[in-house]
Formats: C-alpha cells, structure tokens, sequence
C-alpha cells in the first residue's frame, strides 16, 4: 500500500507504492503534451494487441463514469479509473489523462493506493 502525507512546510506532494520505489533516475516523459487530446476508445488504440481486455475495461470504467459533476469529461474520468487499474499508459491515454487531472480542482487529500506485490 502507498500513502502519502501533506507536510505544511513543503508545497509539493509525493506520491509512490513503497517497496517498488526505483534508485535510479527515470527520464520524464516527453512528448505527449503534442498528441492530439482523443477520446478514450481512440487513445488506447494501440495498446489492443498489448493489454487484455482493454476494450471492455474501457468500457466498463466509461459506464461507472457517467454523469460526473467534478467537470470532468466521461472520457477524462475513465481514463484515471483506467490508470488506478495499473494499464500500460501511451502517449495519447497519457494526453487525456494529464488533461484530465489538470481540470481537478486542487485538494489537500491523504491518498492510498493498494498495489498487489510478492512479498
């Protein structure tokens, strides 16, 4: 499980799944911001071959995001409900997705994500 605390004297939150955390430096991702902003079915296109049962998890995480009042697009709701479910993320889901958390207004949250690790 990960979690993540809000400390008064630093303006940034760090979020991570403990135990899985790298100790070597990752390049930031790059390039994405360039992609066109597509609808969701579109965006993960070209993980079909590669994820299974994309298809019907998009349209499952689409059916639980209907009629939203955060003001986020059902697309835009979905794809962060897709990404909680550890999918594999490309330039174009990466599009919506940032677009979609950039929308959200800001919240001091403790948040918690569970991750399944061998122990």
């Amino acid at each position: 499980m990960a979690s993540s605390s809000f400390n008064d004297k630093h303006s940034a939150l760090r979020f991570a799944d403990v135990g899985a955390l790298s100790k070597r430096m990752l390049a930031p991702i790059d390039g994405y911001e360039k992609a066109p902003l597509v609808s969701l079915e579109e965006a993960v296109k070209p993980l079909v071959n590669i994820v299974p049962k994309i298809e019907r998890n998009v349209y499952v995480v689409q059916e639980n995001c209907q009629n939203q009042e955060d003001g986020l697009t059902t697309d835009e709701s979905a794809s962060i409900m897709l990404y909680t479910k550890n999918l594999v993320s490309w330039f174009l889901y990466l599009r919506l997705i940032l677009t979609a958390l950039a929308r959200l207004p800001s919240k001091r949250r403790s948040v918690f994500r569970g991750v399944k690790e061998n122990a």
